[in-house]
């Protein structure tokens, strides 16, 4: 993933209506990015979900047994497993792929580990513009205390 050009800005040289404004900038950037992080989150979660069921319930002694499949969070129809040694993968966007139990893991297994490194660059973005948050809260104060230029 390339980083965008930062760039660089003389923040002695702003008013402190433009330090005020390049704030709220920085904020709302962070609560974008603490957004996209909870819902890199859940999206982690599930994914965590779906290897528990295709290891708990993916068995041949469940097969022909009753289950309550989940269509959504919370509805849940009846069904019964026919083929205990195939599950269907949802890729995403409403596609999904036949899949064994054991390679239904390794792709959901991939998914989190793809999420943990988008979490962690996201992370390392967020700490920087915290970073430049406090530098601009700095500079706010001293023009204030300066006479408010």
């Amino acid at each position: 993933m390339a980083a965008p050009q930062q760039q660089q800005i003389d923040l002695n040289s702003l008013t402190i209506d433009n330090l005020a404004a390049v704030k709220k900038q920085l904020d709302d950037e962070i609560e974008h990015l603490m957004g996209a992080s909870t819902k890199l989150k859940k999206a982690q979660d599930r994914f965590r979900e779906y290897i528990n069921a295709v290891k708990a319930g993916i068995k041949p002694e469940t097969s022909d047994k009753p289950l309550l499949i989940p269509l959504t969070t919370s509805l849940f129809v009846p069904a019964k497993l026919s083929d205990p040694e195939h599950v269907l993968v949802d890729v995403g966007t409403g596609y999904f792929v036949e899949k064994t139990a054991p390679e239904a893991v390794k792709f959901y297994t991939a998914k989190i580990k793809t999420i943990e490194t988008n979490m962690a660059d996201i992370q390392k973005v967020m700490t920087q513009k915290l970073q430049n948050v406090r530098v601009v809260e700095s500079v706010i104060v001293q023009k204030q205390t300066q006479g408010g230029q």
